[in-house]
């Protein structure tokens, strides 16, 4: 195949991509799309390709080189073909079947390959869809409406914690067509279509997060408003679909220590083989003037499950800013060949620098350190440098601190701070 064949495929590999997920035009994605993005992959090829891939892939960041045949077949199997030649063998298959225009025949073949053959019917169709949405959106954003005409307000049911409503007051009346919705976060699930000549809709959060919630009208975002959803407090959770599983309070929290342990699962049916369910830790509220070009973190973690496919302990720590993330990575010291760190713009794999540094001895207490200053950071494990960055994006905000584990996991001892305050996240 040539190069230029390759390039056409991944674009429609891409495409049925972007379909599958319904997250709006890429163009518009956030790290955290691609933070999930690299998530949600990595559960269904087992395959884990970092944010600076998947932005170089979706044109996000220049990349001179061909994507390597490893990420070529996990896109291709996350789209749902075994691999990448199957892929390109069945756009290939797609291609030559254009120049027929009448109705397939009635076949007496077995139905697993009518089955296909009916699917690459309506493959054949995509492109052809894709380009009436194009001309349709095109039509519709002729002429930019005027965001005055329009009037956007998200109220929460309670103050915070979650689970938590949210009713969305809005006017959309000026809207051109039906195309109107509300944006609520990367989750496919928070962004909905709804009728301009109404003004509520609702719906349930269940993560704490800051949120700039969006009106979209004739695919043009119209008016944007902050959500902010604290947790009150340490949250524990498992996730699960479609709601996660929730720890009480008492149950994870003791004596300055946040644990989720065998027990506190076990009460709750959760088993850790054989997959150990994702863990979560939560503590999200007003941090007051603490920005992310100068700031202190500090906090120590542990995990003491290391058995089955949980054996390299990966971990994540993220603290989690207005409009930004920092995601740091920590995992048994033989499996640092496999990690990703995210700060503020900045992203760098274990595939292209050393992040060794990264791993350490999880079933003791890591101390992990965070220091910034006028967007230089320099991070600790055990009191030790590992890696030291610049970052580009503009300051913003901190809101708080979310840890991932799989199985169990514990956290104690975490402050934010700064010259003037010290923020200790105290039960």
């Amino acid at each position: 195949m040539t190069k230029t064949g390759e390039e056409q495929d991944l674009k429609k590999c891409l495409m049925l991509i972007e379909s599958q997920l319904s997250w709006g035009d890429s163009g518009h994605w956030s790290n955290y799309d691609f933070e999930k993005l690299s998530d949600i992959l990595h559960e269904k090829t087992g395959v884990r390709l970092s944010i600076t891939t998947l932005k170089r892939i979706w044109g996000k960041l220049k990349y001179d080189s061909a994507p390597t045949l490893t990420t070529l077949n996990a896109l291709a199997k996350f789209a749902g073909f075994s691999d990448w030649r199957h892929f390109s063998q069945q756009e290939r298959m797609v291609a030559n079947s254009y120049v027929h225009t009448a109705p397939l025949p009635v076949s007496t073949e077995p139905a697993t390959k009518k089955g296909k053959l009916r699917y690459l019917w309506l493959l054949s169709l995509v492109p052809l869809l894709l380009a009436g949405y194009v001309l349709l959106s095109n039509k519709a954003s002729d002429s930019t409406l005027d965001p005055k005409l329009f009037s956007f307000r998200p109220d929460k049911i309670v103050t915070e914690g979650v689970p938590n409503s949210v009713v969305f007051h809005y006017d959309a009346k000026a809207a051109k067509t039906n195309s109107v919705f509300i944006a609520q976060t990367w989750d496919v699930s928070r962004k909905k279509l709804i009728s301009k000549d109404k003004h509520e809709h609702s719906s349930i959060y269940y993560h704490p997060g800051y949120f700039n919630t969006k009106l979209i009208a004739d695919n043009q975002i119209v008016k944007t408003q902050d959500l902010w959803i604290t947790s009150g407090g340490w949250l524990c959770l498992a996730e699960e679909e479609p709601v996660p599983v929730y720890f009480k309070k008492e149950e994870c929290v003791s004596n300055g220590i946040v644990e989720v342990n065998e027990r506190v699962l076990n009460k709750y049916n959760l088993s850790l083989h054989p997959k150990a369910p994702r863990v979560r830790i939560f503590n999200q509220r007003d941090m007051g003037d603490l920005m992310s070009d100068n700031f202190v973190f500090e906090t120590s973690v542990r995990s003491n499950f290391n058995q089955g496919t949980n054996a390299c302990q990966p971990m994540q720590v993220l603290i989690q800013c207005k409009n930004d993330i920092i995601i740091i990575p920590l995992a048994a010291k033989p499996c640092i060949g496999d990690l990703s760190l995210a700060f503020c713009g900045t992203y760098v794999t274990s595939k292209e620098a050393d992040l060794s540094n990264f791993g350490a001895n999880l079933t003791e207490w890591t101390k992990l350190r965070v220091e910034t200053i006028s967007k230089r950071a320099d991070i600790y494990v055990n009191d030790k440098k590992a890696y030291t960055l610049h970052f580009p994006n503009e300051a913003t905000g901190i809101v708080g601190v979310q840890y991932r584990f799989n199985g169990t996991g514990a956290v104690k001892d975490t402050w934010f701070g700064n010259k003037r305050n010290v923020i200790r996240m105290n039960e």
